[in-house]
């Protein structure tokens, strides 16, 4: 199933969209309802690539909530751990996002370098995972930045911007670094 909501967030309009079964299958969000419907047909096609037996078929649940409980700190990345399926991710994948989800908090950043360090892999390994992420918000890969800057965001990066500045990430989100 999907579950669609709309919710005002720091000012702005955020589409969130999660597949779900008996679990999370995937998550996407934007800040225009445009973008939003590319998110879901990318997300879509992403899950159904690999393997994963998503319904497109629309219905409610309480997962949109609950991500955005994450966006605005009522609830903590960790929690959502065992709502997600980690279905059609790879064995490499989910340890990387456990290991990010687990380690690195609200307010907080990561290099992929760091990244890549405590996992012993390459930093572009991290950044792969970090694009083919499914569980973007609650598998925290915006707290993912580069040595000299923000990094990348897929699909835009000012969805980056705004979900660190409102985890108080402002020093990420200057244009010194962006």
């Amino acid at each position: 199933m999907l579950s669609v909501e709309r919710f005002r967030i720091a000012g702005r309009d955020v589409w969130i969209g999660v597949f779900y079964s008996e679990k999370i299958q995937g998550i996407t969000f934007s800040l225009d309802m445009e973008q939003f419907e590319k998110n879901l047909d990318r997300l879509a096609g992403f899950l159904k690539k690999r393997g994963v037996d998503i319904s497109t078929e629309r219905g409610g649940s309480d997962y949109p909530r609950l991500i955005r409980d994450l966006i605005v700190g009522r609830v903590d990345n960790t929690e959502i751990l065992p709502e997600m399926s980690f279905e059609g991710v790879t064995t490499f994948e989910k340890r990387v996002y456990e290991w990010l989800t687990k380690n690195v908090k609200r307010g907080s950043v990561i290099t992929y370098g760091s990244l890549a360090r405590a996992l012993g892999t390459s930093p572009r390994a991290v950044g792969g995972a970090m694009r083919r992420n499914p569980y973007p918000i609650a598998v925290p890969c915006h707290r993912v930045v580069a040595h000299d800057g923000i990094g990348y965001y897929t699909p835009r990066l000012d969805e980056k911007v705004f979900l660190l500045e409102i985890e108080g990430v402002k020093g990420w989100t200057n244009s010194k670094h962006t």
